[in-house]
């Protein structure tokens, strides 16, 4: 669970902040790669539509009970990118059939 990086990149007069999350799932109660499919495609549908990110499941890919998901969004704030990305992150600890492993949050 590490914070790093905390870059501007400047491009002409425009300033913007890269934020990168990566989460690790741990879903318990699946018994196939069916399972976790639906579990991760729930919770990629509930964050995207919630929050304007992009996100992929980017790990894991062939293991039943993990996953990892990636997640990624552009601003010229990087407070508001940081606080974003971390109510994602509190999201996804509220969700019942998905565990939180671990995460980072990288800001570019």
């Amino acid at each position: 669970m590490a914070l790093t990086g905390n870059y501007q990149l400047a491009t002409g007069n425009l300033f913007m902040t890269i934020g990168v999350l990566q989460l690790e799932i741990g879903i318990g109660d699946a018994m196939s790669l069916k399972d976790k499919r639906r579990v991760v495609k729930s919770l990629k549908d509930r964050i995207a539509h919630g929050h304007n990110v992009s996100i992929a499941e980017v790990g894991a890919l062939d293991e039943h009970r993990r996953a990892i998901i990636g997640v990624a969004m552009v601003a010229n704030d990087a407070r508001y990118v940081e606080g974003a990305l971390s109510k994602i992150v509190d999201f996804v600890r509220r969700i019942p059939a998905a565990d939180l492993m671990d995460y980072q949050i990288e800001l570019i």
